[in-house]
């Protein structure tokens, strides 16, 4: 499979390194103790529970890390949806690089795997609108290509990758600047003083004022409405000030919807007709999709 465009695969092959020295140091001692280095084996990995599978490419690279002889075959592909029970493909080779590698493996698939489930359910939830659902930047610190590979294999769509690929201006970044309209005119001046038109510019407001004054500039392509959908406490949304707000902004620019988003408030959100959802949840409050690995092992 592809990799998406911000994971290289000298950088997945970096991560994959870092991981595998960190769990398995100088050498697995167990393994190498009760395992000959002459054994081979073989594992089926199945789903546990349902989900949408996500990781496969990587699992793989983990594996042929940890010893090039090992050979996966697939029986599903990442972005399937898969019912307990469904095995999700066999492992064969060494058996001592199985057992070295089967943590890590899974640790990827399961967490990928829970992040693609979180988005699809996401987007069903959704469902008839069709806003993007996008993910943040609250990822763990190193895995950012892997959580965000996994919301696009669930049907999400990426947001910025990090804080070099769009100029996103937020309220101390509004305070800093000096106002809304100030800020807004640095960012096209940063724009046009780098040669970075293809940058486009998103603002934070938190209230209908903030909304107009925006608008009123016009120098944003993305307005974030913060926290206008209003939670309340039957768990149920209050959209008033959300439609008031893109009302206001009435098709001029996009429009991204963020705070109190969950699957049961985010239908309510998108029948707005706001362009885009973002939810951290996404990635932050992970609930990895249980997947097993049964190995058996050859003499």
């Amino acid at each position: 499979m592809q990799l998406p465009s911000y994971l290289s695969p000298d950088d997945l092959t970096n991560l994959i390194r870092r991981a595998i020295q960190e769990d398995v140091g100088p050498g697995d001692v167990t393994t190498e103790a009760t395992v000959n280095s002459d054994q081979t084996g073989s594992a089926s990995i199945r789903a546990k529970a349902p989900g949408v599978i996500a990781g496969l490419a990587v699992a793989e690279r983990v594996f042929a890390h940890v010893d090039p002889a090992i050979l996966c075959r697939w029986q599903v592909a990442d972005g399937t949806v898969v019912e307990p029970g469904v095995e999700i493909g066999t492992i064969e080779g060494p058996a001592r690089g199985l057992l070295i590698a089967e943590r890590l493996a899974l640790n990827v698939l399961q967490r990928m795997s829970g992040i693609a489930t979180a988005t699809r359910r996401m987007v069903e939830a959704a469902s008839p609108h069709t806003p993007d659902i996008l993910d943040t930047r609250k990822t763990v610190p190193g895995l950012r290509g892997l959580d965000k590979w996994a919301v696009k294999l669930g049907g999400g769509t990426n947001h910025r990758v990090g804080l070099y690929d769009l100029i996103l201006i937020k309220d101390n970044h509004i305070a800093a600047a000096g106002g809304i309209h100030e800020a807004l005119d640095a960012a096209k001046v940063y724009c046009e003083a780098n040669e970075r038109e293809d940058l486009d510019i998103e603002i934070e407001t938190r209230t209908l004022e903030e909304v107009s004054a925006v608008v009123e500039h016009g120098g944003a392509n993305i307005i974030l409405l913060d926290n206008m959908a209003q939670a309340r406490s039957d768990g149920s949304v209050d959209v008033a000030m959300l439609e008031e707000a893109i009302a206001i902004v009435d098709g001029t620019c996009r429009t991204e919807a963020s705070g109190n988003v969950t699957r049961d408030t985010v239908n309510a959100i998108a029948a707005t007709g706001v362009d885009a959802i973002s939810s951290g949840a996404l990635t932050h409050s992970v609930t990895v999709l249980d997947l097993s690995m049964q190995m058996t092992v050859r003499s």
